[in-house]
């Protein structure tokens, strides 16, 4: 049995599309069923059994785990991330889960300048000294964070902080494939795998493409971070960590030159799918 924790999030709700589509049952967790069971309503997700537990309660994990042989680990960022995650990995080890996959984020460090990424350390750590098998997903910035811009891409305005650096994306439909496929074909468990888009893209590149998709000028405008994280914090209606997290994966661009990886390709057999792609179906929330 394969056990789902952030089953509502966007990569837990993936990975459960992508197991379903493959025939494969899963017990999808979360605090709230009754919730997720509305959500998990509809034939993509008809082999997910919703089950009750709280992140936070780890009695109420260890029960959810009961019988479990692998975990995907994958819970939204924010303050209490790192211990919710510790929390699910003692539940598992307390119970006998033998596959521990955990998607993580890159620069995934003790001296990271992420404060999210130095978290995945820190969770990755205690998978290490478990001695559990253990699969850690990589995946780069999320395509699908790109539509809480929307307004502003719309008012013909890209806003960022990376000068000319490229940011990697990666469709978060990818990341929940790579991880049926770890989950599912024993040969391919094991290791690091990083997850990005066939090629990185600066914001003065996406906002032409934009341009170009959308028929009307899209310009870049550079902020300073602080200027970024007011305008994400207020204009794009971010919480502040969330806003401050933004911030910081900008900065590592700026830091550290990022290249499309192939490891998709060589797990799943297929191209990841491109930015243009993405854009091109929801061209709707940008207009």
């Amino acid at each position: 049995m394969i056990v789902v924790m952030g089953a509502t999030g966007a990569t837990g709700g993936a990975t459960l599309r992508s197991l379903s589509a493959l025939g494969v049952p899963t017990r999808a967790l979360s605090r709230d069923p009754a919730r997720l069971a509305a959500a998990l309503d509809g034939p993509a997700l008809a082999l997910a059994r919703p089950v009750a537990a709280d992140a936070a309660d780890p009695a109420s994990l260890r029960e959810a785990f009961q019988g479990a042989k692998q975990l995907l680990l994958t819970m939204a960022n924010g303050p209490r991330q790192v211990q919710y995650e510790l929390n699910a990995v003692e539940a598992a080890l307390a119970c006998g889960v033998e596959h521990i996959v955990k998607v993580s984020a890159p620069a995934a460090e003790p001296d990271s300048p992420v404060a999210v990424s130095r978290g995945h350390h820190l969770v990755e750590e205690r998978l290490r000294a478990s001695g559990v098998r253990t699969t850690v997903l990589r995946p780069y910035a999320f395509m699908q964070k790109l539509l809480l811009q929307a307004p502003a891409i719309a008012a013909g305005v890209l806003p960022g902080a990376m000068k000319r650096a490229r940011c990697n994306y990666v469709d978060v439909r990818d990341v929940g494939e790579a991880a049926a496929e770890v989950l599912t074909r024993p040969e391919s468990a094991g290791g690091t795998v990083p997850l990005t888009g066939p090629r990185p893209y600066s914001h003065q590149e996406l906002a032409a493409l934009l341009h170009e998709l959308l028929g009307h000028p899209v310009r870049h405008l550079e902020l300073s971070p602080s200027e970024f994280h007011a305008h994400l914090a207020g204009r794009a209606g971010m919480p502040d960590w969330l806003a401050t997290h933004v911030v910081e994966i900008q900065q590592l661009a700026t830091l550290r030159e990022e290249e499309p990886d192939d490891a998709f390709t060589r797990l799943t057999g297929r191209a990841p799918r491109t930015l243009e792609a993405f854009l091109g179906e929801h061209l709707h929330h940008f207009r």
